[in-house]
Formats: structure tokens, sequence, C-alpha cells
């Protein structure tokens, strides 16, 4: 597969590095399992049957991402006739976050918010582009042996992350590659979004 460093060497314009960035995005989708897709949206929905809460985590842009899928998930597929979703952002509060790092370690800013909360039959959706956040992979392997469903989004080589989830959606890319990975992040956000919005209308 080619890389991005490639596709910018390549570049004799602004214009041709932009079509070049798109399509490779578009490579590295093609060769995502849409398989996983599935599983990721049955799990939510079989969370929500249940009424068990689901949580998102990551850091930097992938916190962003955390954020938006959460709020994607909780107010927008909202509609007559239909439960909402139980979810909840474990980045965004600010507060919370820091006294913990401050207090406990950076790595236990999300463990500690999930021991007070996190109940068998729960999901946690777990972000990272390396696969290798420790704060993630902690708050990940807790959940596990709490009896959660764990739900991870990696990129490179899949780092220890992918090992310890229960479902792993991998986006193959080069090491580094930071924007490739949390573009696609954003896409299956808004992708899941928009099946379940779809569902509800009856249209699928």
């Amino acid at each position: 597969m080619s890389t991005l460093a490639h596709h910018y060497a390549q570049a004799s314009s602004k214009r041709d590095f932009a079509e070049r960035y798109f399509s490779y995005l578009s490579e590295i989708m093609g060769r995502i399992d849409a398989a996983v897709v599935e599983q990721i949206i049955d799990a939510l929905l079989e969370a929500r049957e249940r009424r068990s809460v689901i949580y998102f985590i990551g850091n930097g842009g992938s916190a962003a991402t955390a954020s938006h899928f959460a709020n994607d998930l909780a107010f927008g597929v909202r509609g007559p006739g239909f439960e909402p979703f139980k979810v909840i952002s474990l980045v965004d509060n600010v507060a919370a976050i820091t006294a913990l790092a401050n207090d406990d370690g950076y790595a236990n800013v999300f463990v500690r918010q999930l021991e007070g909360l996190l109940q068998e039959g729960d999901v946690v959706v777990a972000l990272s582009a390396s696969g290798n956040s420790a704060n993630v992979i902690e708050a990940v392997r807790f959940a596990n042996d709490r009896g959660a469903l764990t739900i991870s989004c990696t990129g490179f080589d899949g780092g220890a992350l992918a090992l310890s989830s229960d479902i792993n959606l991998h986006v193959p890319s080069t090491r580094g590659e930071h924007g490739p990975v949390e573009d696609i992040f954003m896409i299956l956000d808004h992708l899941i979004y928009s099946y379940l919005r779809i569902m509800q209308r009856g249209s699928l």
C-alpha cells in the first residue's frame, strides 16, 4: 500500500495533493472490513434494547471524535417511538480529567471514571489511532473485567488496544499518519449515525 508521504512527494500542486489525499483515503477505506461496521451497529442497537450505557473515550483528535460520536448517538438519532441511546462521553468533563490526571496520573483518567459508573453489559467505545494509549487500554481492560462489551477503533498496526477489545475496527494506515485515521473515525461516526436515522424512518 502507498503512504501519505509518498502521495505528498509525488504531488505537483496543492490541488494535486488534495486529489491524492482523497485518493489515499479511498484506498484505505477500501481495505476496511465492513462486516466489523455491521458488528458495531448491532452491538449499539443491542445496548439500546437492554438499556445499557455506552461510554466513549479517546485522546486528542480521537477525544474530539468521541465527543462528536456520543452527541450524534445520544441526540442525533432520537425520534418518536424510539428509545434513546444512553450515552456518556468521558472526555468532556475537563475538571474531572485534570483532577484525576493531577492526583492519580493521566493513565487513570478514564478507568477512575468508569469505576463509579460501569455496569455489566454496558459498552465502552475506545478510539485510538496508535492503539497504544495507556489510559484507553487501562479503561478497556477494566471494562472487560467488569463484563462490559468493548469496541475499539484503531489505526497503524492496531496496537495493544486491538488485541484487548471484543470488537476492533482497524484502519490500515502507515504509522504516524494520524490525520487519515482520524478522518475515517469521523466517517464511521457519520456512517453509523446515517444508518440509524434511515433505519428509524423505515427505509432500510
